[in-house]
């Protein structure tokens, strides 16, 4: 416990140069009208981001039952299903609720390994544990997402489920797809989306957020069932995090890597 605290100290320090980076992003695309709020206020996810991590190692689920507020319903569990997410807010704690309403889900996760990591021991070592912490929280190993969709089909087979967070650059994939998002070009993973379409899985969207009044985690739930066309599927699914930047952008962790998301 006391490397796991030394860890997530240091790292604080480490991310404060990922918002700083952000800001820059953001004002060059025309998203901060206050630099100063903005920054604050994207610290304050950050800082958020990462207390939760240590928080859900810490509390029980009676500590999310009072702190955590949700809209909507899992899907039945025991039924195979395409769980999307992104980048937004805090979402630690909809890993904890999915396991505790009975769901057996895999989260896609980017190993930490790569030249990414290189001399940067305190980011790697904090990767590797938030990696094992999502694996606790679901009670299920996670898949590595740069590998082959076979371990996912295997989960849909046994009537398990896939959690991916799909707002990530398309630079490392051999198949990608194109989509419009606040005004601007990107392009996404298109293969899991593919594979929903292809077995008929239906499909739900999970977006966790701070209610920054009163520090409660917030935690939608949306089902919007099976879809017959990878397009629109994807159109749908990245309406919604158009609208959730919308709301709060400085929520969006991404705004560091949007050099990579978008296209100039």
């Amino acid at each position: 416990m006391r490397l796991f605290r030394w860890i997530c100290f240091h790292t604080h320090f480490l991310y404060r140069d990922q918002c700083e980076r952000a800001l820059a992003q953001a004002q060059d695309r025309g998203w901060v009208d206050d630099p100063r709020t903005w920054i604050a206020m994207r610290r304050l996810v950050t800082l958020i981001d990462h207390a939760d991590y240590y928080l859900e190692r810490t509390r029980s689920d009676a500590w999310m039952q009072r702190y955590l507020r949700v809209e909507g319903t899992w899907r039945t569990p025991g039924s195979p299903a395409v769980l999307c997410t992104f980048h937004w807010g805090a979402g630690m704690w909809a890993l904890r609720h999915a396991h505790e309403h009975g769901l057996h889900a895999h989260m896609m996760v980017a190993p930490p390994r790569g030249a990414h990591f290189d001399g940067r021991t305190v980011s790697r070592l904090y990767a590797q544990e938030r990696t094992a912490s999502i694996a606790r929280a679901l009670g299920r190993p996670t898949l590595d997402v740069s590998a082959s969709l076979r371990p996912a089909l295997r989960a849909f087979q046994q009537d398990e489920q896939v959690i991916a967070v799909v707002d990530v650059p398309a630079d490392q994939v051999a198949v990608s797809q194109p989509i419009e998002l606040l005004g601007m070009t990107a392009r996404v993973p298109r293969a899991l989306f593919r594979l929903a379409v292809e077995q008929a899985l239906p499909v739900s969207l999970l977006l966790t957020g701070i209610r920054f009044d009163d520090g409660q985690r917030t935690l939608q739930i949306r089902d919007i069932g099976v879809y017959t066309d990878v397009d629109t599927l994807v159109r749908d699914v990245f309406t919604e995090l158009e609208a959730a930047i919308l709301k709060s952008p400085h929520s969006w962790h991404f705004w560091s890597e949007s050099e990579r998301f978008f296209r100039a």
